[in-house]
């Protein structure tokens, strides 16, 4: 895996949802900050083995 893209959307029961484009990773928070934060561990989370 060389790239990840992911789609960040406002939604009602969260302020933004993002989820990797063509992977099953998904996150979501309140705020930009914290939804780039989620985003950023769940990308690293995809690169540990295990």
């Amino acid at each position: 895996m060389n790239k990840l893209i992911f789609l960040v959307e406002g939604a009602p029961e969260a302020s933004y949802i993002a989820r990797a484009v063509g992977e099953s990773i998904f996150t979501k928070a309140d705020t930009l900050d914290e939804v780039r934060t989620n985003v950023l561990d769940a990308f690293h989370r995809c690169l540990s083995p295990g």
